[in-house]
């Protein structure tokens, strides 16, 4: 066999990502999620939608984004109800976003990616901090167990099949 013919495959190529998914990530509410919300620039607007950011114009000046990519992402989180379109303007009409009930439930998950990031990839130096609007104490985000009101870490989780598990997805 010819030498050229064992080398590795190609990792860029289509094979490499499937269009189909697996019945693993049909089980997994995290695949859900990375489909609805897992590329860059959608998180990225979600950060600035939390953060009081809410025209177009100032999304894509904030992050500099081409108009096509965030009019893109926009509609997908608006079609997903993560986002709602308000109108605050008549003539002609113009509309800013909103998170919904079920945007603003993404909050724990982007405190969580800034956590990392603050400890891993900014040397332990964040360049925002979060506060109490209260105190202005810094926050601290924990995992709670509502039965014993204890603090629960990585090392103490553990999972089992729940009520949402599909029949396709329990054969894994």
């Amino acid at each position: 066999m010819p030498e050229a013919s064992r080398t590795a495959p190609d990792p860029t190529t289509a094979d490499n990502f499937p269009d189909s998914k697996t019945a693993a990530d049909s089980a997994c509410s995290i695949q859900a999620t990375l489909d609805l919300v897992g590329d860059r620039w959608t998180l990225l607007i979600l950060r600035d939608v939390f953060r009081g950011v809410h025209r177009f114009s100032e999304l894509r000046d904030d992050l500099g984004i081409a108009r096509n990519l965030l009019t893109d992402r926009l509609n997908r989180l608006v079609e997903h109800e993560i986002l709602q379109k308000v109108p605050y303007q008549e003539r002609p009409v113009r509309h800013e976003y909103r998170l919904t009930t079920k945007g603003a439930d993404l909050s724990p998950a982007l405190v969580a990616l800034m956590g990392w990031g603050d400890r891993w990839a900014a040397d332990g130096q964040p360049p925002t901090l979060l506060v109490h609007e209260h105190c202005q104490t810094p926050l601290e985000q924990v995992l709670l167990c509502p039965t014993c009101d204890e603090n629960v870490t990585p090392s103490h989780i553990r999972s089992r099949p729940g009520p949402g598990r599909t029949a396709l997805g329990a054969s894994r």
